[in-house]
């Protein structure tokens, strides 16, 4: 019952840079996917949306600055973190980086283990189950660390899936998630699995959330996906 991996897209176009951070965040426990130029990073974003960026400011085609502005303008990717990687040291580029939309900058050359305690830190907030951070809405209190639910101070058993999918709606409760997205998010990007086996699960995770009593948490969006409360 594993929280899925938080997923993170390195932009950097410097071959040697990149491989040396991809190794790194790996050795982290962090999924990683790599992009050398703004315009791959970009649909690589739209082709499966990752939990955090990291994102080197100089880069041909398109600079880590425009591709800042672009995720932080759209509504399906503003919720990102992304950590900017510069050479660009004075305090105006600092502030130009974060009035972009950055939310955190980071200067090179940079230590290796402060990169990493900002990634963590960033993903605490996007992605608190994975940093064992406990999870509660209402009633329901998820523990991570001991891969245990509890509602109403009663214990309930989930299958794995169900467990990943009830993670992913506790960690952005009132946020609406599609089909696609909750496939990515409990399946993984790289699995082929019908839409219509998301709602099979839900179906059993609300009656394992309800099975003590209590009303239904989950609410369904027609059309659009389903949220927690």
């Amino acid at each position: 019952m594993s929280v899925t991996q938080p997923q993170v897209l390195l932009v950097e176009d410097e071959p040697a840079q990149r491989e040396v951070l991809a190794y790194n965040l790996e050795s982290e426990g962090f999924a990683v996917r790599r992009a050398e130029n703004g315009e791959e990073a970009l649909l690589m974003v739209s082709e499966a949306r990752p939990d955090l960026v990291i994102l080197d400011w100089m880069m041909p085609l398109m600079s880590g600055i425009e591709v800042c502005r672009q995720l932080k303008t759209r509504d399906d990717t503003r919720e990102i973190p992304i950590i900017m990687l510069s050479a660009r040291s004075e305090e105006v580029d600092t502030v130009r980086g974060l009035e972009t939309g950055a939310d955190d900058y980071v200067v090179k050359p940079y230590a290796l283990r402060e990169l990493m305690a900002r990634v963590r830190n960033q993903l605490r907030r996007s992605r608190p189950a994975a940093s064992g951070t406990e999870l509660v809405f209402d009633d329901i209190r998820l523990d991570p660390e001991r891969h245990r639910v509890n509602r109403a101070d009663k214990e309930l058993k989930l299958g794995p899936t169900e467990y990943r999918l009830l993670v992913t709606l506790l960690e952005k409760p009132g946020r609406v998630f599609s089909r696609d997205q909750l496939l990515d998010h409990v399946w993984g990007r790289d699995i082929y699995v019908d839409t219509r086996t998301v709602d099979v699960h839900i179906a059993r995770l609300r009656k394992a959330l309800t099975i003590h009593g209590g009303m239904d948490p989950i609410r369904t969006v027609r059309g659009a996906g389903y949220a927690l409360g």
